[in-house]
């Protein structure tokens, strides 16, 4: 490696180096205009950096929206500073000295990769690459067949190089690769044909059986798993994740460490069991009632926008009719202003079409502030009904939230009178059970009791009333968003309306200007 150094300087990818590079590629009448004018590099997609001696990647962060990328050709030692093109498709690292896989995780969308011609002794670090289809890895150092089993992760791939790894050299290499990766077309350049494909899997069946089977448990728990997260931004989204069971109620105990003292003494289970019960009810029907009051509100914003597009649909129409209306009239009366023999006539016309560019304006311009004033109150309607349902959806909460405080409260008068009892008890050596040493030390005194399940009524008190709380916010929050979200639309929508007319008028007024005429007579 020193050697090759002496004889090539390595290179870091610069801002000069990709600023030469898109000016190369860039030879057309667009390229020589965005050269002058100076280049986005947000608007390039194809990037070619082969042959330029790059021991080092980087500054590649604002070529965000690149689908193709060629390094092949340098001296490049580690993948690295990809992360930001999550937009890349094909990739080529060919001819480096790349030794380990790694740095691809967020090129999810790539379907063609080449890391032909390194020195990789190990396919790993790729299971982002789901989409991928194409990977040539040949002429590389894998030297073991299991190397290609982890390639079944990719059921998309069709197109495989492995040529010159020495693997390569053990006469199973081409059975064992085409039974382990049924869907290949193509092995290193050679169509997989139904025969061989065939007996490869009958040959090797009794080896990739289990592999199906622990790749089909594994995809069943991915399953599982993503549908639990679906469910759960599901319940995210009607504010009332984590209510539909015990949770709220075991998050109140799990850093309260005066319950599990108290947990020792004589009634407390029976009593945390009924308050248990009881409370899990409660939140389950806060939940039940979050979904129905969720989809409320899916329907509302769903109505909302229906009748938003039923309004600008009818707009848009009369609009394209009055326009059409204008061209079919004024076509005529070009014709007639270019082939009149009388000035007079012509200049009479001129004035004539001015006034009708001007009517036609003005009708556009009423037409859309109608538009405007349909769209504002729909929205004012639309307003109006998510406060009535955020409002009620709030106070149902608020109710329900209070169930739990009584619950709570109920339960901690019931823990009180047991510890008092227990401590008049334990003062006349009358406890039924020994109490562990921890729980002893509780018994001090009245104070020390008391001050015990106070502390454990306030942790469970404060854990009510963040849940509540974030209830709240999380829909006040959302009623915010989609508020002003209708709002900015229709002002947007407006804006560019407006915009439209005024371009679409100047550009008739400017090809009436340029309309020829009969000169003044002299």
């Amino acid at each position: 490696m020193s050697q090759l150094y002496n004889i090539i300087e390595p290179n870091v990818i610069s801002e000069e180096m990709v600023q030469k590079a898109v000016e190369e590629q860039s030879q057309d009448d667009a390229g020589q205009l965005a050269k002058r004018e100076g280049f986005n590099f947000k608007d390039i997609t194809e990037l070619q950096l082969s042959f330029r001696n790059i021991l080092q990647i980087d500054n590649l962060w604002q070529f965000e929206n690149l689908t193709k990328l060629q390094l092949d050709n340098n001296i490049i030692e580690k993948i690295e500073a990809l992360e930001s093109l999550v937009h890349l498709l094909w990739l080529d690292l060919s001819f480096n000295n790349i030794e380990v896989i790694e740095g691809l995780d967020t090129l999810v969308k790539l379907q063609d990769l080449s890391l032909y011609n390194n020195r990789i002794s190990k396919i790993e670090h790729m299971d982002a690459l789901q989409d991928l289809q194409i990977f040539s890895i040949g002429k590389n150092n894998l030297a073991t067949l299991e190397d290609v089993i982890y390639l079944r992760r990719f059921k998309n791939l069709r197109t495989l190089n492995l040529k010159g790894n020495p693997l390569c050299d053990n006469e199973q290499y081409a059975p064992f690769t085409v039974a382990h990766l049924p869907e290949l077309v193509y092995l290193d350049f050679k169509l997989v044909s139904d025969t061989m494909r065939e007996a490869a899997i009958l040959k090797y069946q009794y080896s990739t059986e289990p592999l199906k089977q622990v790749e089909a448990q594994a995809l069943a728990q991915l399953e599982e798993k993503q549908a639990k997260q679906n469910e759960l931004e599901y319940h995210e989204t009607a504010f009332v994740e984590y209510l539909n069971g015990s949770f709220l109620f075991e998050s109140m105990y799990e850093e309260d460490a005066e319950a599990a003292k108290l947990a020792y003494l004589p009634g407390v289970d029976d009593l945390l069991q009924a308050y248990r019960k009881e409370f899990v009810s409660v939140c389950e029907n806060l939940f039940n009632y979050g979904l129905k009051q969720y989809e409320k509100r899916e329907a509302e914003v769903s109505d909302f926008y229906e009748s938003l597009h039923e309004a600008l649909t009818a707009n848009q129409e009369q609009g394209r009719k009055i326009i059409l209306e204008f061209e079919n009239r004024n076509k005529r009366t070009l014709d007639e202003i270019q082939n009149v023999s009388s000035y007079d006539i012509a200049e009479s016309k001129l004035a004539e079409y001015n006034e009708d560019i001007l009517q036609l304006s003005e009708t556009l311009m009423t037409l859309e502030m109608q538009t405007a004033d349909q769209l504002e109150e729909l929205i004012k309607d639309f307003e109006r009904n998510i406060a009535v349902l955020v409002s009620t959806f709030i106070e149902n909460v608020q109710g329900m939230m209070a169930q739990c405080r009584d619950l709570e409260n109920h339960h901690h008068e019931k823990l009180l009178e047991i510890s008092i009892n227990t401590l008049e008890k334990s003062a006349k050596n009358e406890l039924d059970k020994d109490l562990p040493d921890n729980v002893r030390m509780l018994f001090v005194d009245k104070n020390t009791i008391v001050n015990a399940v106070n502390a454990s009524h306030d942790i469970h008190l404060l854990k009510i009333d963040n849940r509540e709380g974030d209830i709240l916010s999380n829909a006040h929050r959302w009623q915010a968003s989609v508020t002003e979200k209708a709002l900015q639309n229709e002002i947007d929508r407006n804006r560019n309306r407006v915009k439209e007319i005024i371009q679409y008028i100047d550009h008739l007024q400017e090809e009436l200007e340029n309309t020829e005429t009969l000169k003044p007579p002299e």
